[in-house]
């Protein structure tokens, strides 16, 4: 019914409001929406869009434009320091440095990125059964996590590159099959608050194999957790690869990385400062980006900052 003057009624418009209030988003869209406001997160990703696509196109780019690759040696030209003809200089050898750097970022992205996938796809696995089946099989699969927790670090992952060899591929399956642990952990604790739930029981009754409700039901709602350790974990994976390179055991020459670029210029610093100064300032933006991009993951994932 309305008005006179063509204005609705205020039981007209009640529907309309009715409708508003049940007007939802997910987790996602309200994740979405709140890392779009975290402006230092935004940005840090942009930064990261940039970086990835500059280590992706720009040796290739450069190499058609002014002929310059990674490897090719000129020790007559030696070290010399950022000119219009090469913007960050030269190594000890005469090579690109700009043209290294590019490429060094390239690989270390690859190797933390893959290296993470690896190590996700097995902890969430791992996790997500441990929990799932419980009793003795849950007790022995987490006092196994726990005895590799008590290992260094780096020491299983050093023996690791020795015993399969020094290559790219290696590395980061050497990283990824030993940074699994604390993704496993993540994704027990979270499936332990999962299994129980109606959604479970349901599946369960309606006579859903073990399987079926692991890789259908449950890992996929562990997907947040696991996504912002992603994301945190990266950063590490880098800086594991870096001190890999340090010690002769990461990505072998003349294939650069950004590890091994900062390895040679801390050798040559205090002369020729630019071999050290731009490969450590590529890894301090690509480090800090991730870190400020992981944390915004991390707040935009987190259900108490629902409103």
């Amino acid at each position: 019914m309305s008005t006179p003057t063509g204005e609705a009624t205020a039981p007209d418009r009640l529907p309309a409001r009715a409708d508003a209030e049940f007007v939802g988003s997910s987790l996602w869209q309200d994740a979405w929406k709140r890392l779009r406001k975290n402006l230092l997160a935004v940005a840090s990703g942009w930064l990261l869009v940039f970086l990835a696509a500059a280590c992706l196109v720009g040796p290739g780019l450069i190499a058609f434009t002014w002929g310059y690759d990674y490897e090719t040696q000129d020790l007559a030209y030696g070290p010399q320091p950022p000119s219009w003809e090469h913007p960050f200089g030269t190594d000890f050898y005469g090579r690109d440095l700009l043209t290294r750097v590019l490429y060094g970022g390239r690989v270390s992205l690859s190797v933390g990125v893959l290296a993470v996938l690896v190590a996700a796809t097995i902890g969430t696995v791992y996790g997500a059964v441990s929990s799932y089946t419980g009793g003795l099989v849950d007790a022995v699969m987490m006092r196994a996590v726990d005895i590799l927790y008590a290992l260094p670090y780096m020491f299983l992952v050093i023996i690791l590159v020795t015993i399969l060899g020094k290559s790219l591929l290696l590395v980061f399956l050497a990283l990824g099959a030993v940074g699994w642990l604390l993704t496993a952990r993540i994704v027990r604790g979270q499936v332990m608050s999962l299994k129980e739930q109606d959604f479970v029981l349901a599946a369960r009754s309606l006579g859903t194999p073990p399987g079926g409700i692991v890789f259908r039901h449950l890992i996929p709602n562990t997907l947040g957790p696991v996504i912002v350790t992603f994301t945190l974990t990266v950063p590490a994976m880098i800086l594991q690869e870096a001190f890999l390179s340090f010690l002769g055991l990461g990505v072998q020459a003349p294939r650069p990385s950004l590890g091994a670029l900062i390895n040679d210029g801390a050798d040559q610093m205090l002369v020729f400062w630019w071999t050290l100064a731009f490969p450590g300032g590529v890894m301090a933006a690509m480090l800090l980006a991730l870190n400020f991009l992981g944390d915004g993951v991390r707040d935009a994932l987190d259900p108490r900052m629902r409103h």
